[in-house]
Parts: C-alpha cells; structure tokens; sequence
C-alpha cells in the first residue's frame, strides 16, 4: 500500500502569510485536499512539495453572497453550498447545475470552486502511479496520448504539444456566465484563467491565490444552462460538458473536456445570437461549434465530435 511521503503543514493565518511560504519555494496550497493528496499519495508528479499551506484556516474565504451587481464566491466555498445556494439557483443556474454534477455528495462536502477550476488533468499517462511517464506537462518532451491511448482526449487540437483536456465541470459554467477569477495580486476573466501547459493549466504564479469568484449578475431576459455527458453519471469527471448563457441579443456558449483549457465557442454564438431557440437553430449552433474539431491519430477520440455538437445544442435548448 502507497503512503504519501511526508510534508510540512502550515495554517495559514492570512492569504500575505500564504503567499509568502508558496515564494519561497517547494510549497502547495491545501484546500479541499481532494486532488493534491490523491496526486502526492500516487506519486503521479516528479517533484513533491515539502510544505502544505492550509488555507482553511484563513477566516472569511467561504461565502457566497451578492452585492456591487455581481455574486461573490470565496475561493474555499464548498461546492455542495454552491450547488444547494438559491441565489445561484435562481440567477446563475450554469454555476448551480454544473457544481451540482461535479463528482459525488462526498466530494462536492469537502471539494471547493477554487480547487475544482485550478485541478490537475486527468490524462492517464499523466496520472499513472509512480510517474511513469514524462510526458510534456511534467516538462517532459513528449505527449504519449497524441499517437497512444486519446479516446477521451482533445478534439481541437494541442497546446505545447498536449492533448490532455481540462477536466472541470465549473469551468465552462463561469466562463458562459462571464465571471472574473480574483486573486492576491489581480482579477483575471475566466476565459483567460487556464492557459500554460503545465499540471495545474492555469496563468497563476507560484505564489498566487484564489481569493474570490465574480459573477455579474445576469441582464433580465437571460438564462443559463450546463449539461454534461459522463460514463458514470453520477461521480464521474466530464466526458464533454457545456454551459450557454443566452437571450436579449446576447449569446455565450463554452465547451469543457475538449481542449486544454475551455473552449469558447464563437462559432455557435454567431449562429444562435438574437435568433429564436429551437430545435432548428440549436440544432445549428451545435453544428457550427465543431467547425474546427478534428480528430487525433488513429480517430479514437472521433466520436466526441459528435458528443460535443449534441451538448452545445442541448445547453442552447436549456436556455429556451
């Protein structure tokens, strides 16, 4: 049996004192522990931090309340309040259906929004035990999903030359919903949020924290949906999923599970933006959404193009 390997842990008792231990090196942030414990017991990376800064306790990082027209999430709200809170319910329904269908109760009791959108991939060569394989988000030279194993990987192709995909079901929700990622040194658009090819796919620096999640609130006239196809529907990661948040001339539609980082689909937005929903124009948007999609060596991972044009017609048909 795999024991992980020991590490300091540290309470911090604010974000500076955080961001301070995380400078100075060999350091990782400790929130809802469900993803860096799994990585660091598996030993699926080749470096281990030394330290785990604790973030829960830090006071006032978990809320969500509304205020300066926008929703605020605190970076270690757990997903289960998200998914059960009514204001999310009622104004931001992508946000509430996908953390919803992130993972399982247990999970979304201990897992947070900041966790769940700074996640590692979930690629197999990536995430064998031992560290099998160095592949290019380890700093390795090579991608062994791109010509091995890539059923369930990207259909629009690399980034650095990976094709591992971002595995977050809230993701997609926040970047439909046209929220903003707050941290201790600025605010970032979420469609800008996952970026470099590295474990996280995120545009954080070493020593940079979540702190909030910004959400405007929607124009009247607006309404939001998220769908997602997983092999077990209940606990699984993302198979495709998709959030839209459509009407009054405005159209947002975004892709998960297709792509390194989320995938926007402008393509569909032109399709469907001030037009009637429907069967025949959701229908269209789906078809527009894959314009670009291809296949990886061997056409293993052929069948998600499909997939993914069926969900962004369903999330369409969500905000009808």
């Amino acid at each position: 049996m795999k024991t992980i390997k020991r590490f300091e842990h540290i309470n911090a008792k604010t974000i500076d004192e955080a961001a301070s231990i995380l400078k100075a090196g060999n350091a990782s942030i400790l929130a809802g522990g469900t993803d860096i414990l799994g990585a660091m017991r598996f030993e699926i990376l080749p470096d281990y931090p030394e330290i785990l800064v604790n973030l829960k306790s830090i006071p006032d990082m978990e809320y969500i309340r509304e205020e300066g027209g926008m929703l605020k999430i605190g970076a270690l709200t757990r997903l289960e309040d998200i998914a059960k809170s009514n204001v999310v319910q009622a104004k931001y329904t992508a946000l509430a259906e996908a953390a919803h269908r992130t993972a399982s109760p247990h999970i979304r009791e201990m897992g947070t929004i900041s966790g769940n959108i700074c996640q590692f991939t979930r690629c197999w060569y990536f995430r064998l035990p031992d560290n099998r394989f160095d592949c290019v988000r380890k700093g390795g030279k090579k991608c062994y999903a791109m010509t091995g194993e890539n059923r369930y990987h990207s259909i629009f192709g690399a980034v650095k030359g990976c094709v591992a995909v971002n595995p977050s079901d809230t993701a997609p929700a926040l970047v439909a919903l046209n929220a903003k990622i707050k941290t201790n040194k600025r605010t970032i658009d979420a469609e800008q949020f996952w970026d470099m090819v590295k474990p996280g796919s995120t545009i954080l620096e070493a020593d940079e924290i979540v702190t909030e999640i910004q959400v405007p609130t929607p124009a009247k006239g607006l309404k939001s949906s998220f769908i997602k196809f997983a092999i077990r529907k209940s606990i699984d990661f993302p198979i495709v999923n998709c959030a839209a948040m459509i009407g009054k001339g405005e159209a947002r539609i975004c892709l998960n599970a297709v792509h390194n980082k989320p995938y926007r689909c402008i393509n569909a937005e032109d399709v469907i933006r001030g037009k009637s929903i429907n069967e025949s124009s959701a229908d269209a948007a789906g078809a527009a959404a894959i314009e670009k999609a291809k296949t990886l060596p061997g056409d293993r991972n052929k069948w998600k193009i499909q997939l993914a044009r069926t969900m962004v017609k369903r999330a369409i048909l969500g905000c009808a």
